[in-house]
């Protein structure tokens, strides 16, 4: 390097590092940003998942109780659906037909 780009340089020093200072501040921003965005989207996650979570247990427990009768309990269901629709409805909903397989 000869004196012409070192007398060059050294004057530059300063804003070179001032860059760098600006640049290194908006990077730890940046992810502080993603960060707390990451923690959020997984505090959502964390919810659905228990809401799953609660859903597969009443699954679970409807077809390994041997006192649950799946299909009877469907169409009393679909009877007491069709009761509450009549209700407010004022007329009778259309039958469902078909049998559970």
């Amino acid at each position: 390097m000869d004196h012409g780009t070192l007398a060059l340089l050294i004057p530059l020093a300063p804003f070179m590092i001032a860059g760098l200072a600006i640049w290194t501040r908006h990077s730890r921003r940046m992810a502080e940003i993603q960060a707390n965005a990451t923690a959020e989207k997984a505090a959502q996650y964390a919810v659905q998942n228990q809401a799953l979570e609660d859903r597969v247990r009443v699954l679970e427990r409807i077809v390994t109780d041997g006192g649950y009768d799946v299909a009877l309990q469907i169409e009393a269901l679909r009877d007491v659906n069709r009761i509450e629709g009549s209700q407010h409805d004022g007329a009778a909903r259309a039958p469902v037909s078909g049998k559970l397989q």
